[in-house]
């Protein structure tokens, strides 16, 4: 499996913010998408809502609470991309991919070359 090569990852050269946005986009390409589950769509808004709820898991500490609500969305960010179909996924991923660099489309022109001499002197 550590050779298994993954067609759909970014390139080394992007930066955490590019990542982030791909990943956003993601997310929120698979939200509006049908063929996920209603359910599996809980997830995401669940983990954003807990940004909001007045009660932290960790309060005791004071800098330690805001690292709960950051692990707790990326984990839901990170839940809900892997639980849903992976056809979909590599679907939205190939379609954000090509959006941002469409010199790297993947589409293949199979084609039959026939030469056509003029018969004309010049």
């Amino acid at each position: 499996m550590a050779d298994k090569k993954n067609d759909l990852m970014l390139a080394p050269k992007s930066g955490v913010i590019h990542d982030l946005v791909v990943r956003l986009k993601l997310i929120l390409g698979l939200m509006g998408d049908n063929r996920v589950n209603f359910l599996l769509k809980a997830l995401p808004v669940a983990s954003l809502a807990y940004l909001f709820w007045p009660v932290d898991l960790i309060s005791v500490i004071p800098g330690l609470s805001a690292l709960d609500d950051v692990a707790i969305v990326s984990l839901g960010a990170y839940l809900f991309v892997e639980l849903c179909p992976p056809a979909v996924v590599q679907e939205h991923m190939k379609r954000l991919l090509t959006e941002a660099n469409p010199a790297a489309s993947t589409d293949i022109v199979d084609a039959d070359v026939t030469e056509i001499k003029d018969d004309k002197p010049q």
